[in-house]
């Protein structure tokens, strides 16, 4: 049986597409590696944008329009509510803004945010886009072409060594919505400390390797992550001195 730490415990969420895929957003690997019959290689690495950033431009475009649209779901709003308890803090792999729209404040972008737009040639120019649509022709303040701020298979993720720090420190590190099988990101799972509680809500069997202290959740995001958050209330409960 568990015993109650009278502290209250920080808690990091790791969330993949999966959490978004039931908002209606696609995902690569559930389209067989396509996209709007766009592979990987065609819309999403530097070759792509050096040989045709027309189409990347237009891809990403897309992308937002469909972003847009969706709406955050149960496990979106659960989280908010874990966040409303607890420190909380969530990485994401997820170029999406359901986290933020949903409510939740402290979200890190390991990959980038379909909201933003960077200078080709100097990385640290980003921007906050004012509308839907970026095209070849719109540039940075030193006039240099702007690109979707996202993290391209192939470049650095700027932003895995923060996520590292934070999930070393974690006393609760729950996964949801990922497959675990696209790195750096799916490295963080073992930088928790060993005594760490870990829960993992899948459906599926994606792990394949010996995970200490692991419970796994095999329900969708929306079922899996609202059950979660109400426990985990329930067993810490919220205390004047806390």
């Amino acid at each position: 049986m568990f015993v109650q730490n009278f502290m209250k415990p920080k808690i990091v969420i790791l969330s993949g597409a999966g959490i978004s895929a039931e908002s209606g957003l696609k995902t690569f690997r559930d389209s067989g590696g396509l996209w709007e019959e766009h592979s990987i290689m065609e819309v999403a690495t530097p070759e792509a944008w050096k040989s045709n950033p027309e189409l990347v431009l237009k891809f990403y475009n897309e992308r937002r329009k469909q972003m847009l649209k969706a709406e955050p779901n149960a496990a979106h709003t659960a989280l908010v509510e874990l966040e409303n308890h607890f420190s909380a803090t969530i990485i994401t792999q997820n170029v999406d803004d359901l986290h933020e729209r949903a409510g939740f404040k402290n979200v890190l972008h390991l990959h980038g945010e379909l909201l933003k737009v960077r200078s080709e040639r100097y990385p640290s120019l980003v921007y906050d886009i004012q509308k839907e649509e970026i095209f070849l022709g719109d540039t940075c303040e030193k006039g240099f072409q702007l690109r979707p701020h996202i993290v391209w298979f192939g470049e650095e993720v700027p932003m895995i060594v923060p996520a590292m720090e934070l999930v070393a420190q974690a006393d609760i590190l729950i996964v949801v919505g990922t497959s675990l099988n696209v790195y750096p990101a799916a490295g963080l799972l073992y930088h928790a400390p060993y005594e760490c509680r870990k829960f993992l809500v899948d459906p599926a069997d994606n792990l394949t390797g010996k995970v200490y202290n692991l419970e796994q959740l095999k329900m969708p995001a929306t079922e899996g992550i609202p059950l979660l958050v109400s426990r985990l209330i329930a067993e810490y409960p919220a205390d004047e001195n806390n």
